[in-house]
């Protein structure tokens, strides 16, 4: 009998149930609030921007005249302002300047196939922060009545970056995953795989090679990672023990926790590697932090409101952004009482890593108010609007998911490149699939189906948008490229949208190559 685990099952259960009694996302967002300011009032942004007069407004006041003192006094912030203004100093070994004390970890971070990486300051704070998420997010199994309970005692795979970090002066620096699976609990050491020493491998081939050598030994229960990188593991997995699917390896596998991207494109050719159906659970951890994860069956995931960020709304239009998706100085900016369903938002978030009044850099749109659900639509700069057409991340990868079932095909990768041909503009998809597809006949659905779906990318099909075409190239394509840049395995994921001129030569160079 699983003992141990009817008893976590158990507790998992009433974990849940109290969990969900508290749902006044404005009393906990405020009180959030109020903890980054008291932290940080003594830091060098604190000083500056008068943390003290904010936080003494939010504890003796029952109105919302904190948070208008926090608009017009913090300005907000990109990551190059907020690089170049402040962190900078922190990457540079000094102290107090965001956030109490040394940043000790910084996480490399692009978001996509970029050569430059972006530093964000990780401190001790923040890991905790994002401990303490994981470990809700586990507890919420509980809303997961078919899962059995000796599932809790089974092995947890996270497919991350390296655990060995780089030192650099008095700091490390690596992928967000490395630097938290580096310091998980004691406790959790005996579930998780692949283990200390197999995590703490740089090169990601090697560490497929080990993982895959290991595999048999291992009774997995649960699987975390990015899609892509997972589903190349289970295909390596299966191939080298020559067995029908991964469940013939890990007969208890029933869930996998995945984030990054959006999984639907993905869907279709992962569960051919499946002996039978498992619970996938969504999840919204970013290098800045653990902001959303699904707290249960058929629903989206939910924000975390009391955790260490503070979240703002921004209407994601054209009064707070320019037509390539850069912020205006002074955007709209609303708390979560005063957000609507339905309206794309895009996030600004302060942390306990001390990043202020902070844009993300992702789109979202609430399903479910009452309960602070949300789903991910896209990036702000990650969305093409060459001529009025409005095609978001959120429509391509509505295309490619119908396309996929429609087709009966396993789309591994795609991107986008949108460009100025003459006097006209045009869309030049490339899809990465091993399966047999005409171009033609790809490009045909896809661009129906868009036109089915976003009322804008008709009109201009018919006028400015002249070109839309496809090429169908292998998937390894994609994986090469990223691995040309260094940028294989852990949080990395080819880039949905290409708009810039050197990145769009970069592509173009390399499958030319």
């Amino acid at each position: 009998m699983a003992i141990v685990g009817n008893l976590l099952k158990k507790g998992i259960g009433l974990t849940t149930v109290i969990q969900r009694k508290k749902t006044n996302h404005a009393k906990l967002q405020k009180k959030t609030l109020i903890k980054l300011l008291n932290k940080a009032r003594f830091t060098q942004f604190g000083d500056k921007y008068n943390f003290e007069d904010i936080m003494n407004a939010a504890l003796f006041s029952d109105d919302k005249e904190y948070y208008t003192k926090f608009k017009n006094q913090v300005p907000v912030y990109d990551y190059n302002k907020m690089y170049s203004e402040w962190w900078y100093k922190a990457h540079a070994g000094e102290k107090n300047v965001a956030w109490p004390g040394r940043v000790k970890y910084f996480a490399l971070s692009s978001g996509t196939s970029e050569a430059a990486s972006k530093h964000i300051p990780v401190t001790k704070d923040m890991v905790k922060a994002i401990h303490r998420t994981s470990i809700r997010q586990i507890l919420s199994l509980g809303s997961y009545k078919n899962l059995p309970p000796q599932l809790y005692e089974k092995g947890y795979l996270m497919l991350g970056g390296s655990t060995e970090l780089q030192q650099m002066g008095s700091h490390y620096e690596g992928d967000l995953s490395g630097i938290t699976a580096g310091k998980i609990p004691f406790w959790f050491e005996r579930f998780y795989k692949p283990g200390k020493k197999i995590a703490a491998t740089r090169d990601w081939s090697e560490k497929l090679d080990k993982i895959t050598k290991q595999a048999k030994n291992w009774d997995i229960g649960f699987i975390v990672g990015v899609p892509a990188w997972i589903q190349l593991l289970m295909e390596k997995i299966i191939k080298e023990y020559g067995v029908n699917n991964i469940h013939d390896i890990w007969p208890n596998l029933e869930i996998f926790c995945h984030g990054g991207v959006s999984f639907e494109p993905y869907k279709q050719g992962f569960e051919k590697l499946l002996g039978r159906p498992i619970t996938y659970i969504e999840t919204y951890l970013a290098s800045e932090g653990f902001l959303a994860y699904q707290t249960h069956p058929n629903s989206d995931m939910r924000l975390v409101l009391n955790n260490g960020i503070f979240f703002e709304f921004v209407p994601f239009n054209e009064n707070n952004f320019d037509a390539d998706g850069t912020m205006v100085d002074r955007p709209e900016t609303l708390m979560i009482d005063e957000v609507e369903e339905g309206k794309e938002y895009a996030l600004l978030i302060s942390t306990v890593s001390g990043t202020w009044r902070y844009l993300i850099g992702d789109t979202i749109k609430f399903t479910n108010k009452k309960n602070a659900e949300i789903v991910i639509t896209g990036r702000t700069k990650h969305f093409l609007s060459l001529c009025g057409e409005h095609l978001s991340v959120d429509n391509m990868n509505k295309a490619i998911e119908l396309a996929s079932k429609h087709f009966n095909i396993d789309i591994r990768e795609f991107t986008v490149v949108g460009k100025k041909v003459e006097t006209t503009f045009a869309h030049h998809w490339y899809v990465g699939t091993d399966d047999k597809i005409e171009s033609e006949e790809l490009a045909q659905f896809i661009d129906k189906t868009l036109c089915e779906i976003n009322d804008d990318y008709p009109v201009e099909r018919k006028h400015a948008l002249r070109e839309m075409k496809v090429r169908v190239l292998p998937a390894k394509t994609f994986y090469d490229f990223m691995a040309s840049k260094g940028k294989t395995g852990g949080q990395n994921k080819f880039p949905r949208v290409i708009k810039k001129k050197a990145q769009i030569e970069d592509w173009e160079n390399f499958l030319s190559k």
